[in-house]
């Protein structure tokens, strides 16, 4: 009965490294199809977002059994609550991948940026999807210590954040507005995405020591 019970718990973690594979692929085809205006790319992200959707309910159904059926307490217990929240967590990645990519489809057969910019929102995507691989491999480690190292590496996408603004405030911006929003827009995906991918790392410290992260304002827009 025992060795039911952590097969589930298992299975559970199993589908969170799953999901965090999946938005983490789909964030780097998406920024593939940004830059270069690739339409069928961006299609099979925007379609793929319903598989990330499947595996999302699956596990929320999964840990909601657990919790009925095994009544978990102490650590059993914060590894099922903790699994929903970076389900949900990593749930929004996708939606975020899958905004990237419905943008460059928006503006195909045209580069939703501007060439200037590809550098920069290059970086952000290839940024992006390396967090979710860290976060990928603290799933799988509860390494405390990567958790941790996880967080200072964001602090380069909120630096390329605010790089991407300067640019569109600049007077040399010679773009127009629809161009301005769709970057501003761009750089807020990423911004979030990565966030999350934060929030993930957070989780699973918590997971393991029982003691929450100090919060940071950024975690206050996370739940967007």
């Amino acid at each position: 009965m025992r060795e039911a019970y952590h097969e589930e718990l298992s299975s559970i973690s199993e589908g969170l490294v799953e999901m965090a594979n999946q938005v983490g692929s789909a964030i780097g085809r998406a920024t593939t199809a940004l830059l270069d205006a690739d339409l069928t790319l961006a299609e099979g992200v925007i379609s793929g977002d319903d598989s990330v959707d499947v595996l999302h309910r699956d596990l929320e159904n999964r840990a909601i059994a657990v919790l009925a059926r095994q009544q978990p307490v102490a650590t059993d217990l914060r590894v099922v609550v903790t699994s929903l929240r970076m389900s949900a967590d990593l749930e929004r990645c996708g939606d975020l991948a899958q905004h990237v990519a419905k943008l460059a489809r928006m503006r195909f057969p045209e580069p939703a940026v501007p060439r200037e910019l590809h550098g920069t929102i290059l970086e952000m995507g290839q940024l992006a999807q390396r967090l979710m691989a860290q976060a990928c491999e603290v799933i799988l480690t509860q390494d405390v210590d990567a958790a941790l190292r996880l967080e200072q590496d964001d602090d380069r996408m909120d630096e390329l954040h605010r790089m991407v603004f300067h640019h569109l405030l600049d007077d040399q911006w010679q773009h127009g507005v629809e161009a301005a929003v769709d970057v501003a827009l761009v750089g807020r995906y990423y911004e979030r995405f990565a966030d999350h991918a934060v929030s993930v790392a957070r989780r699973v410290v918590y997971l393991v020591t029982g003691q929450r992260m100090k919060q940071t304002v950024t975690d206050e827009r996370v739940t967007a």
